[in-house]
């Protein structure tokens, strides 16, 4: 990267080698070591029931998106005969065997979990899960006969394969049957014939009942009536299978005329990817297994039998079925920012100070109206923000297109290349340029994930420039639940910045100076690296060195060497890393005084803060960044610095707060593996709840101290834990 500076490769006089492969952590396994995690929270059984399905659903997810891109690329590798090891020593091909056997072992746990523990529990509260039809009573299989006769067999499209029908190319993700057939007719072979579970049904179908509730899926129906399908055949078998594909997208961004155009052909392509995984039930006949693994060229590691449903993320429409709320955590609802008057504009409010908002603690409203109020207000003259994922009926992205209309300069950057929103923002970017917004694509080769909003006001007393800077995306749905900062200012040198920012977006001109903010890929890294050496420096000279950084993941090498240095030289370290980590602790000269919390709760904890002590003259940072080698070097990133002190003192007890946490943090052992705490003799303390509490009682307050006045009120008053 240009210009990065270069972390020691030994730590100061003691010759010990920083980059010696023993003193990291894996990236893809660190990742799998997050899923136990996740899955960690579906087996605790303090926590709501169906919560608890939630987090098994997750976990499914999350490893369909793992295989799509991450063992995606290291087959890649494999096929192109790159043996490179990573900073852990792992070529691609021991990375791949070692994930085989962790993936193995964790399917194993979840389908161990999901069987054993919350299928059972689920029965207790009321809700029967019927696994098989075979399982039906005769009245049931009646209802469900019925219902697959009136609702489902219109739908579906049954595909044979023979001599003059090719095996057909089954989508990525999607669930289907496999089925072994032959025709009635004497000496027929048997011949391999499938159909889609069509997604555009429910896959949850409810079975009237006198005993509680009942549901059952949508695939087992299927199978039970699959001779309706083959009606000159005799079915010999069928079974439930899944696969997922390659969708790491290719894009040569320099050979391509139009960026937009080829992100389209290639978002299609991903449903074709090579496949890479075969989900299929233990109980598959062994010649459909073969049939399947051979047309779809599946590696037998990649192969999963599992015991029971295929596909679990089907729980979290589990989790959405009416009712069973004493088995859920009550909702939280964000309360208002009390630092913006409802009686006045927003401008006038940021005016009077900077604001920072803690979502989804707090309401991410403010920011959604900040875009609307620019949109109507006479005196703004310019709208420009960066968008990386916005929700599915974005309230911004009408905002924005309103503001077009009504004669204001829009710039808007839509990052084209976000995985898996890339269809969603085609659809955005060009409603936006229909309205006459100017929308830029992004950079060629970079990524732009910063998060930033500039608004451009003429007033009495000249242009001022409103800014809004955040940790998370502008996406009005996941703000409720991901756990992220946003700072609002009208800050003269923060309004500058902000202009040069989007500046070199639209025309590639690098301004010359910054004055407040820090950007990746040229200029982020190098900050991050002179902060931390100048702690070691602080530690060097007897004073107290102190490092508090949270993000989402760790695996930038630089960063941790830089860190093991600091550690070295007595400087304390505490990282709130939720996701991968790939510095390891308790090594002995290296990382004795670093320690790594994860917090898994039931909000996704997305924000990022960095904190150097710097001998007394404390800086807190918040950026859209990780410490990862993506964002620090081929993404356009942001941090920026809060410097009022009342804001520094609430992100500061953020920090402590969730350093705090015995409750939902897991803390990093010398092993690579995660443990929760001994709470034994210890008072229970959780953030995430600890802050929905501090923010009822501040709606209290609220409420209490403007009793003879007008009160704001959200649309519902905060609730629930």
């Amino acid at each position: 990267m240009a210009g990065a500076k270069k972390a020691a490769v030994t730590a100061s006089g003691t010759g010990i080698n920083l980059r010696n492969p023993e003193y990291y952590l894996n990236r893809e396994l660190s990742w799998l070591g997050f899923d136990e995690r996740i899955l960690g929270e579906a087996k605790d059984k303090t926590i709501p029931l169906f919560e608890r399905l939630k987090f098994l659903s997750i976990v499914s997810s999350n490893l369909d998106e793992f295989y799509m891109v991450r063992v995606a690329s290291l087959k890649d590798m494999v096929d192109a005969g790159y043996t490179k090891k990573d900073i852990a020593g792992m070529t691609p091909k021991a990375q791949l065997a070692a994930i085989s056997i962790k993936t193995h072992e964790l399917v194993a746990n979840q389908y161990s979990t999901y069987n054993r523990s919350l299928i059972p529990a689920l029965e207790e509260a009321g809700l029967t899960v019927i696994r098989s039809h075979e399982d039906l009573t005769d009245e049931e299989a009646e209802y469900v006969d019925e219902y697959f006769e009136e609702n489902v067999y219109p739908v579906l499209t049954p595909m044979a394969v023979d001599s003059s029908r090719p095996f057909p190319l089954i989508r990525n993700k999607s669930l289907n049957i496999g089925a072994l057939v032959k025709r009635k007719a004497a000496k027929a072979e048997t011949e391999f014939a499938t159909v889609q579970v069509p997604g555009v049904l429910n896959r949850i179908v409810p079975i009237p009942s006198e005993e509680g509730r009942k549901i059952i899926f949508l695939e087992e129906i299927i199978e039970r009536n699959i001779s309706r399908l083959f009606l000159n055949y005799d079915v010999i078998c069928a079974s439930p299978f899944r696969i997922m594909r390659n969708a790491d997208l290719s894009i040569d961004e320099d050979e391509a005329e139009d960026l937009l155009k080829e992100i389209e052909k290639q978002v299609k392509r991903r449903q074709w990817g090579k496949a890479i995984r075969l989900e299929v039930q233990d109980s598959v006949p062994k010649k459909l297994l073969k049939i399947l693994v051979e047309e779809l060229q599946i590696e037998d590691e990649d192969i999963f039998r599992i015991d029971g449903t295929v596909d679990l993320t089907v729980f979290m429409k589990v989790y959405g079925l009416d009712g069973f709320e004493e088995y859920k955590t009550p909702k939280f609802s964000p309360i208002p920012v009390f630092d913006i008057n409802p009686d006045e504009d927003i401008f006038t409010s940021i005016r009077k100070k900077d604001i920072l908002m803690h979502h989804p603690y707090e309401s991410f409203e403010p920011v959604v109206n900040f875009i609307k109020e620019a949109a109507r207000d006479k005196d703004v003259l310019a709208i420009k923000q960066t968008l990386y994922r916005v929700s599915g009926n974005s309230p911004i992205i009408a905002a924005l297109a309103e503001a077009a209309e009504n004669g204001k300069q829009v710039s808007v950057l839509v990052e084209l290349k976000a995985r898996f929103d890339e269809e969603n923002n085609i659809v955005w970017a060009r409603k936006l340029e229909k309205a006459g917004c100017h929308v830029i694509y992004g950079l060629v080769g970079l990524k732009t994930h910063s998060k930033i909003t500039l608004v451009v006001r003429r007033e009495e007393d000249g242009i001022r420039r409103y800014v809004h800077l955040a940790t998370g995306n502008y996406n009005d749905a996941t703000a409720k639940l991901y756990t992220d900062l946003g700072l609002f200012t009208c800050s003269e040198a923060i309004g500058e910045d902000a202009t040069a920012v989007f500046n070199m977006l639209s025309g590639y001109s690098e301004p010359e100076k910054w004055n407040k903010l820090s950007l990746a890929p040229l200029w982020m890294k190098d900050k991050f690296l002179a902060l931390i050496a100048r702690e070691k420096e602080h530690a060097l000279n007897g004073e107290e060195g102190r490092i508090i950084a949270k993000m989402n993941s760790l695996c930038d090498q630089d960063i941790i060497m830089a860190l093991y240095e600091a550690s070295n030289a007595g400087v304390k370290i505490d990282l709130i890393v939720r996701g991968i980590c790939c510095l390891k602790v308790g090594i002995a000269g290296v990382s004795d005084n670093i320690t790594v919390h994860s917090i898994v709760g039931n909000y996704l904890e997305h924000s990022r803060i960095y904190y150097f002590r710097n001998g007394g003259n404390e800086e807190f940072y918040l950026s859209s960044a990780d410490w990862m080698p993506r964002n620090l070097e081929r993404r356009v990133e942001i941090l920026f610095p809060v410097e009022e002190s009342a804001l520094r003192d609430r992100l500061r007890h953020i920090l402590d707060a969730e350093l705090r946490d015995n409750i939902k943090a897991y803390f990093l052992q010398p092993d690579g593996s995660y443990a929760k705490l001994d709470r034994r003799g210890k008072v229970p303390f959780g953030s995430q709840d600890a802050f929905c509490e501090e923010a009822k009682e501040k709606f209290k307050k609220y409420q209490k101290d403007v009793k003879n006045t007008r009160v704001f009120v959200p649309e519902k008053s905060p609730k629930g834990n």
